[in-house]
């Protein structure tokens, strides 16, 4: 299991503190700069669409400062990537994935995330495309403290060989993010200046 409550105090409390920080920072980028990044993101990130586009990748619906998948995610749905979109479920649980299309109807749920109708069909993705508040060059992310990406990952990477690529603005990046044996790594980092394949110490 992961989240806060399965975590040392020590890094608990680390964490949130950091959270604060980077996200007071995350928001004050400017709005101009935040729309620009996004389409710098799809464009960098094409790299990888033309080798199986046959693959499910996950988006998300980007709230507030977060950068926004959509330009990506629109790119990789015209070359023939399937996507879906994440499924809240009750704490402690990992996400569920719907499929879902760019330009799909979506249902305002919990946080006021949206989410693909009940009557999407179930899927497991093969890439997720991962929100964050800051990440390090060893693929460590900084998350918002639910645990609900680390345990979806865990899950996933139970089952089958995935990629998980952190999307981020470049002034998201921290010398280190604190981290403890239940945070799962990202394989990839795309950030609006260029891509990063982590290297993850011994």
């Amino acid at each position: 299991m992961t989240g806060e409550k399965f975590e040392i105090p020590e890094l608990v409390a680390a964490k949130r503190a950091l959270r604060k920080i980077c996200a007071a920072h995350r928001d004050h980028l400017a709005p101009g700069y935040r729309t620009a990044a996004a389409v710098q993101i799809a464009a960098i990130g094409m790299g990888f669409a033309a080798t199986q586009p046959s693959l499910v990748v996950s988006a998300y619906s980007a709230m507030g400062s977060e950068i926004d998948p959509a330009p990506l995610v629109e790119r990789l749905a015209a070359t023939g990537f399937r996507t879906c979109l994440p499924v809240i479920q009750p704490m402690g649980n990992p996400l569920k994935f719907r499929a879902w299309q760019p330009g799909a109807p979506l249902v305002a749920r919990t946080w006021g995330i949206r989410e693909p109708a009940d009557d999407a069909p179930e899927v497991d993705p093969d890439i997720l495309l991962v929100p964050l508040l800051a990440f390090e060059r060893r693929g460590i992310r900084l998350g918002y403290g639910g645990g609900y990406y680390d345990r979806t990952l865990q899950r996933l990477r139970s089952l089958k060989s995935i990629t998980a690529i952190g999307l981020a603005y470049a002034d998201q990046e921290l010398p280190e993010v604190p981290s403890g044996p239940l945070d799962q790594p990202l394989d990839w980092i795309f950030t609006n200046t260029h891509p990063i394949k982590p290297v993850l110490s011994k």
